[in-house]
């Protein structure tokens, strides 16, 4: 009987090893299955000492590559980039992320796959200019100098002008200690046969009403019900509607006109310039940008545009992460321009 319990027990131990690896095994498919890719994600930015002159850089060529399988992005305007690497890249063995720009030193990153756990690293990638700030390397023509340099853009918002009021009355005609019978309309309570009315107004194009009241002002007035969601909101249009489940009773509903408008402000700032490059930001409702600067000491004004056409600069816009959407502009200047 021993003998056969402990030929038993073993039987059992093998049983259990071997549902423990099939769980393993299972476990670990399941885990290469969930990582058929792995995002790289990081930022561009120039080389420099000065961290306020580590500017973004926008439009990188950006290649991962193990030798077989090539993933490709580019940068966008926050030098923001994301490679999603395919299961064909995930070999184990080491792959290659380039960089390249033409006005940046060439750069390559050696990564291995291993060092994409997660959370994955975010990888700020430093590229160095190839010409030094002073100027493109060779040219012989005197830089321009562009100096006193002012931002100029236009706010519209909305105006109300308080241009009168308005005032209607109406009744809601009806007979009381009248029992409801289930005939509707009814009082609140059901008991009481009710009637019901309503008035409207319009106050016209461009015009809106505010500060809209209704009330009860002659009658029963106590069993009465005004309903307010036609006119709380005010607008063009109003309406308002009332319950009376006793004798006849009178309403009064007034309100403020207010013609609406759109007015334009024309707002002024200066922006902040690093090196060869100067940055601002403006309100998500900003309209004709413009830059205001003297050329050689000659004053110009630049409208920017749609297309961001700058004769001394080039220029780049994004949306900032912030809750208001701001607007980042940043301007690099062109060869043979200094600040």
């Amino acid at each position: 009987m021993m003998g056969k319990r402990i030929v038993w027990m073993a039987i059992a131990v093998v049983v259990v090893v071997v549902v423990a690896l099939l769980l393993l095994r299972a476990h670990r498919l399941k885990s290469i299955s969930v990582r058929q890719s792995i995002p790289v994600e990081g930022a561009v930015i120039q080389h420099d000492a000065d961290a306020n002159k580590e500017l973004p850089i926008s439009d990188v060529a950006i290649i991962a590559s193990d030798g077989m399988t090539n993933s490709t992005t580019r940068s966008d305007a926050s030098g923001y980039f994301k490679l999603v690497l395919q299961k064909g890249v995930l070999s184990g063995k080491p792959f290659t992320v380039s960089f390249r720009h033409p006005s940046y030193e060439p750069l390559d990153l050696n990564l291995r796959e291993g060092r994409l756990e997660t959370p994955s690293e975010l990888y700020v990638v430093r590229m160095v200019p190839i010409f030094p700030e002073t100027g493109v390397a060779g040219s012989s023509r005197p830089e321009t100098a562009v100096t006193n340099i002012r931002v100029r853009y236009t706010i519209n918002s909305r105006t109300e002008t308080n241009v009168g009021s308005a005032v209607k009355t109406f009744q809601v005609v009806n007979k009381g200690n009248v029992l409801c019978d289930h005939q509707s309309p009814c009082s609140p309570d059901g008991k009481w046969k009710a009637a019901s009315a309503s008035a409207s107004l319009d106050a016209g194009a461009d015009h809106a009403f505010g500060n809209v009241r209704a009330s009860c002002i002659a009658g029963p007035c106590p069993f009465t019900r005004i309903d307010s969601s036609g006119f709380i909101q005010g607008g063009r249009n109003i309406r308002v509607s009332a319950l009376n489940w006793s004798d006849t009773a009178t309403f009064l509903m007034e309100a403020e006109v207010f013609h609406i408008g759109i007015s334009s402000n024309l707002r002024e700032l200066y922006p902040v310039i690093f090196g060869r490059t100067l940055n601002f930001t403006l309100p998500p409702t900003q309209e004709g940008v413009s830059l205001e600067a003297d050329i050689d000491g000659s004053p110009m004004v630049f409208p920017l545009g749609p297309n961001l056409n700058l004769s001394w600069a080039t220029c780049t816009v994004r949306t900032g992460t912030d809750k208001e959407k701001t607007t980042v502009y940043r301007c690099e200047l062109k060869p043979d321009y200094r600040f």
